[in-house]
């Protein structure tokens, strides 16, 4: 086995077609060559939302620019790779389809060998790359499209602990940053307004809320933003800046609350389901970027003595460099795939456990 692996990981699950070259060598800290992302957020922005056909044909049609790319700025051709990782699943289905085929072709035309990557994998092991997290560690995967702690074990080894039932933290600022009229991505659009506004102006819901275990709920709380900006709308108007801001700052604050409760659970979880204390906690995905959330999960691990690792932003949101380390992992497990290789729209992490929010024709959702 090779002490020194380079491989090439591509991403194209949503809206970021993404392309990276990393570095490892057996006892050192990862060396990420190059990432580079493409957003679509203009393509998708007049329509308040991510357009899968949209989004499908501009992965399409970007894969090759961004490959290109990330090998001039790397200083290295398609002949250093070891291997070449993708992102497998799960996500929308026309994105995937385009980062899979686009592999196997590269794959077929190099003689590289191909790695099907889980896109909440990649977000779970990201700690490795960026601080070298042993395992096992407790992680929470916190994003646009997914909501869960995990008890990461192993490259290819993940219990779900909890998870959300309904909206995932992304989503949910989302869609309450289209309410308020702020652009798309609403997290950091909420964010940057809810710097100025007062986070006690109102009262909003933490569901779940001293119930037991570490699964969370977003749907209400949202659905309270909702409401509050509709009674300001009918007892005073249209909602002055000073109003949306105390709105934002508010919600932020509530699922923020929601989030360190239930970690705080996790950590006992953790505790049942391993025997063991857990040391490290990994906060990732595009939401855990947000200062707030990051800084009250700091302040619970230094109550809990665990070590507290949240990736610099650019590695928390959608990127290349998270699918070129897991595959470099899976590299050294052996854990090659063939040309049969699907894009799969569901994949969950842990498929012992049952699923949180049911089966659909695809199979179980998460």
């Amino acid at each position: 086995m090779n002490n020194t692996l380079i491989v090439l990981g591509l991403e194209s699950s949503c809206d970021d077609t993404a392309a990276a070259v990393v570095r490892h060598e057996i006892g050192k800290p990862a060396d990420v060559l190059s990432s580079v992302v493409h957003n679509q957020g203009s393509l998708h922005s007049g329509y308040g939302g991510v357009v899968p056909e949209i989004a499908a044909r501009a992965h399409a049609e970007r894969l090759d620019y961004c490959l290109e790319e990330a090998l001039v700025e790397s200083d290295k051709t398609l002949d250093d790779a070891d291997a070449i990782a993708v992102t497998a699943g799960p996500g929308l289905i026309g994105g995937l389809l385009a980062g899979v085929s686009f592999a196997k072709g590269l794959c077929a035309g190099s003689g590289k060998p191909l790695l099907g990557i889980n896109h909440l994998a990649g977000h779970a092991l990201t700690a490795r790359m960026t601080h070298d997290a042993e395992f096992p560690y407790l992680a929470l995967l916190v994003s646009g499209g997914h909501c869960q702690f995990l008890a990461v074990l192993g490259a290819d080894r993940f219990i779900r602990l909890g998870g959300t039932l309904d909206d995932a933290p992304g989503e949910a600022f989302d869609k309450s940053a289209r309410t308020l009229g702020l652009p798309q991505p609403g997290g950091p659009s909420i964010e940057k307004v809810a710097s100025s506004g007062n986070k006690d102006r109102f009262a909003f819901p933490r569901p779940l809320s001293g119930k037991q275990g570490c699964n969370m709920s977003f749907s209400g709380l949202k659905t309270s933003l909702v409401r509050a900006s509709e009674s300001l709308e009918r007892h005073g108007g249209r909602s002055t800046e000073n109003d949306v801001a105390d709105l934002c700052a508010s919600f932020q604050a509530a699922v923020a609350d929601i989030i360190v409760e239930k970690s705080k659970t996790a950590f006992e979880a953790y505790f049942e389901r391993t025997g063991h204390q857990a040391k490290a906690f990994a906060v990732c995905g595009g939401v855990a970027a947000n200062q707030s959330i990051r800084a009250g999960l700091s302040a619970l691990c230094s109550e809990t003595d665990a070590m507290f690792i949240a990736p610099e932003a650019r590695f928390c949101t959608d990127n290349g460099a998270m699918i070129a380390w897991a595959g470099i992992e899976h590299y050294r497990l052996g854990l090659f795939d063939d040309y049969s290789l699907p894009a799969r729209p569901r994949w969950p992490l842990d498929t012992e456990s049952a699923p949180l929010v049911g089966f659909g024709k695809r199979g179980a959702k998460s």
